[in-house]
């Protein structure tokens, strides 16, 4: 979830954006995105306006929030974590991302509505991707914080972009198959946080 809804505690808080979101989701199955108001997000999920605009500025961040959140829901029930030291451990999240933008797909259903909401949805999931990224790396490598976000932004950026070229392919392989790949093609750019890892647990 983008960082507002990642760090809620307070059940009531949680409940009324799980709220939001479903009324947004639902809406979405038989309207175009540019064609749902806030007034209909708020009357489908019984909440008033004002309790909207507690929790989100407009209709582009509760569909920000609703698109990470469902990405960092599913990397909590596979247990996913990414350590920063390890590049091969970015397959998880690169397997993850692959199932978790098919399975939007489908639940989109009309093609028209679903690419109404594509750039918003290409953004939260690389925003999504890249603060896993970035937490795993400040969490465990001595890279300045410059330097760390400079390479999360890089590597979440090639691990999306080759994800939407894979969900073009008219005769797609499995996700298991062209995560290998994906992987491959991002280890360069997460090499160096690898090496400096390693670099400061040889020193010690």
């Amino acid at each position: 979830m983008p960082i507002s809804d990642c760090d809620v505690r307070d059940p009531r808080i949680r409940r009324t954006r799980q709220l939001l979101q479903g009324a947004l989701t639902q809406l979405l199955g038989t309207k175009s995105f540019d064609d749902i108001s806030v007034q209909d997000i708020t009357d489908a999920a019984t909440v008033n306006r004002a309790t909207f605009y507690d929790h989100y500025t407009d209709k582009f961040a509760l569909l920000e929030a609703m698109i990470a959140g469902g990405f960092h829901k599913m990397l909590d029930e596979r247990s996913v974590r990414y350590d920063g030291t390890c590049p091969s451990a970015a397959g998880v999240i690169v397997l993850a991302a692959c199932d978790y933008l098919t399975n939007l797909r489908t639940a989109s259903g009309c093609q028209e509505r679903r690419s109404n909401v594509e750039a918003l949805e290409d953004g939260a999931m690389i925003a999504a991707i890249r603060r896993v990224l970035a937490d795993g790396m400040a969490k465990n490598t001595t890279i300045p914080e410059e330097r760390r976000m400079m390479q999360s932004a890089a590597v979440s950026w090639a691990i999306y972009g080759a994800i939407k070229e894979w969900l073009k392919m008219q005769d797609r392989p499995p996700a298991e198959a062209i995560v290998p790949e994906i992987v491959a093609l991002v280890t360069p750019l997460l090499g160096s946080a690898r090496e400096e890892h390693h670099s400061v647990t040889a020193s010690r």
